[in-house]
């Protein structure tokens, strides 16, 4: 085989290789732009970089598959919904207490659900894997039960911290773990998908009025 014959398949073969690579780039990014939603665009315009923000995210993917989240039990939605009712009736007498009670209920759910709940931060990025849609409701009422630490938030804030909490609250429940057939509606499994379609159905700002 002549030396220019080499040349030339050599050079084919680079030029599929960063064809594959750069179509398997595209589909990468794709998949990351569907799964993490305005996180991917927080994160780029952040970094300053694509490949930055890109890497770091494939980081929480892996991090978050090494946690082993499990659903809730049954059992553990309808009892974490009714949790959730009591705080929200709290909130017409005593709003401050209300609010720090949502979020309080939010970490327990996350923790049972195996997300570590110690640092802000890593607790952020863990959620963004699988809970991209409402990170900035998480986001927004984290900052507002600061404010409601410190005694600065209106009755107006603590309302929208109940309604961004309650969002991420129902976004965590998720699906029953072991829902029962059809025709067999009763017991725990039923109270928790009825609740479930409660938080989803209904209109969030009616939640804390």
């Amino acid at each position: 085989m002549s030396p220019v014959i080499i040349v030339v398949i050599v050079v084919a073969a680079v030029v599929v290789g960063a064809g594959v690579f750069g179509v398997m780039a595209v589909r990468r990014r794709r998949a990351l732009q569907q799964r993490f939603g305005p996180e991917y665009d927080r994160l780029v315009g952040e970094r300053g970089s694509r490949r930055e923000a890109e890497a770091e995210l494939t980081d929480r993917e892996r991090r978050v598959q090494d946690l082993d989240i499990q659903p809730l039990t049954d059992v553990a939605r309808a009892g974490y919904a009714g949790q959730w009712m009591s705080i929200q009736e709290q909130f017409i007498d005593a709003p401050a207490d209300a609010v720090s009670g949502a979020q309080l209920l939010v970490a327990a759910v996350m923790t049972e659900r195996g997300y570590p709940v110690e640092q802000d931060d890593q607790v952020l990025a863990d959620l963004s894997v699988g809970h991209s849609g409402t990170l900035d409701r998480y986001r927004a009422a984290e900052e507002i039960s600061g404010k409601a630490a410190a005694g600065t938030a209106s009755t107006e804030d603590l309302r929208q911290a109940m309604v961004h909490y309650r969002v991420l609250f129902a976004d965590l429940l998720g699906e029953p773990a072991d829902s029962e057939p059809a025709g067999q509606g009763s017991g725990p499994a039923v109270a928790a998908v009825s609740t479930s379609q409660q938080f989803t159905a209904s209109d969030p700002e009616e939640m804390a009025k």
